[in-house]
């Protein structure tokens, strides 16, 4: 203290007194908002062909700012995307690169925890003065773990910690930080309080509360996954719209918390649900308008991975993937390719799109650049995206690559207009690899792998070295 008090004095001495006031008084870091839904297709949002439903407040995302075309998430399910979003590292290098669970139970509920020694972006970000705070489904690490959201750089969390949990909407409990708070109505045989709904008022109140101070808010959606269920007030608006209605008859009677309780019109459901889910994310764009806080936030909407085909799922009906081939759990594009939009009124051109290709580990150092934060000591994978998002000229990732060891072990990359995948890695580490050229066969229907064998050693080469040994996650030939 008697040295900053000797910094004021010699300040002062030379007429600078008022140093100290024009510091206090620069602009507050821009704040980030971050919306992630649940297992949400390519083709889910109107702005990306959607035509069974409308989206407006995601489209109105789209007009309002910019719409990415060749933008990619962590993984093919839902842990280890969360991963390489947190972490910035691709799946050959984050900590979680599956949905491995604890050792699930009602009472012990939670998955495999990220290590203490993880650096997050909420870390960082908090570091850096950022208020943090987390509202929806975590899934990387149980209650109390190392791996628990309040461990990780959030400062206040509010929703489900296990993604077992979250495949029900009527939960008998959510998580309040550390405290376990049970909901009023639901003791898995009734369902009376709708979880996203208490959910999406926590993060409100969120942005209410820190709106003088810098904050990154992540929203991690359980909408669309798992069971099909809303209700009755948004079913009746999409009820005998969709026919022939894909009936799901769930197994057993009553309300179970440990399956999927989907309506019996499946159709329905999911419209009503993204509806939902579109519905929340306008009274965000509200809530920060009516704060005044509009010019300094960016939103950013994703989803985790490709549509899944539980409980009475339908994505084909939908269209879902629009021209993709594959589904949650694949490594093709409609397993990976998912929709992401950028809004911030002040900075990015309206209606504006770019075909840069990017991916969730490319979140960190964007993040990091927005906030101001110089330094980069970070081992991550990522490209900041700031320079699309202003219109600027953008560096472009030599490559992407992702792996699944679930499915018989799988590999992928894309490398400009080339997409690697290989399949049963987990008996063979030289299985062969499928080549596509996405330029002109988007739904990967033509292999060129013998037709261009120099393009396949480069890939292989690269599913070589992208792939760091975990004793946790790891392809089945290399176990010790």
């Amino acid at each position: 203290f008697q040295a900053e008090d000797g910094i004021r004095d010699s300040v002062a001495s030379r007429g600078l007194g008022d140093v100290y006031k024009r510091q206090s008084e620069k602009p507050k870091a821009p704040n980030i908002i971050y919306v992630l839904a649940d297992d949400l297709g390519y083709g889910d949002l109107g702005v990306y062909g959607q035509k069974n439903f409308k989206t407006p407040n995601m489209d109105r995302l789209a007009t309002g700012g910019m719409r990415f075309l060749q933008h990619y998430s962590g993984s093919t399910v839902c842990a280890p995307s969360r991963s390489a979003l947190m972490t910035g590292q691709h799946t050959g290098h984050t900590f979680i690169r599956g949905n491995s669970e604890r050792g699930f139970t009602l009472e012990n509920e939670g998955q495999y925890p990220l290590e203490a020694e993880v650096v997050t972006i909420a870390k960082v970000l908090k570091e850096a003065g950022y208020k943090t705070g987390a509202f929806g489904k975590w899934g990387l690490g149980y209650p109390g773990s190392e791996g628990d959201p309040n461990f990780q750089g959030f400062e206040e969390f509010y929703g489900y910690n296990c993604q077992r949990v979250a495949h029900n909407y009527y939960p008998t409990h959510l998580w309040n930080n550390q405290v376990k708070e049970f909901l009023e109505g639901n003791d898995g045989k009734t369902a009376i309080t709708y979880a996203p709904e208490l959910i999406h008022q926590k993060a409100l109140s969120f942005l209410e509360e820190n709106k003088k101070v810098p904050f990154f808010m992540f929203y991690p959606s359980v909408i669309p996954h798992a069971e099909l269920v809303a209700p009755e007030e948004y079913m009746a608006k999409y009820r005998d719209k969709y026919l022939p209605e894909k009936k799901y008859v769930k197994m057993g009677e009553g309300y179970s918390i440990q399956g999927y309780n989907s309506q019996y019109e499946s159709h329905a459901a999911f419209a009503a649900m993204v509806s939902i889910l579109d519905q929340q994310v306008g009274e965000i764009i509200d809530k920060i308008e009516d704060l005044g806080i509009t010019e300094n936030t960016l939103i950013l909407f994703s989803s985790d991975n490709g549509p899944h085909l539980e409980g009475g799922a339908d994505p084909d009906y939908f269209n879902s993937n629009g021209p993709l081939k594959g589904y949650k759990r694949d490594l093709y594009e409609g397993g990976i390719r998912v929709p992401m939009i950028a809004y911030w009124p002040s900075k990015i051109q309206p209606n504006s799109t770019t075909s840069h290709i990017s991916a969730f580990w490319d979140f960190f150092p964007t993040a990091m650049e927005i906030a101001g934060i110089k330094k980069n000591m970070y081992d991550i994978d990522g490209i900041s995206v700031l320079p699309s998002l202003f219109g600027k000229e953008q560096k472009n990732h030599e490559y992407l690559y992702w792996e699944f060891f679930e499915r018989g072990g799988r590999q992928a990359v894309r490398m400009n207009e080339w997409k690697a995948v290989r399949m049963n890695m987990t008996k063979n580490a030289d299985a062969p690899i499928e080549l596509y050229r996405l330029t002109n066969d988007i739904g990967e229907q033509n292999d060129l792998a013998q037709q261009y064998p120099q393009i396949i050693e480069k890939m292989d080469k690269i599913m070589s070295q992208a792939h760091k040994y975990s004793e946790i996650f790891s392809f089945n030939y290399e176990k010790k």
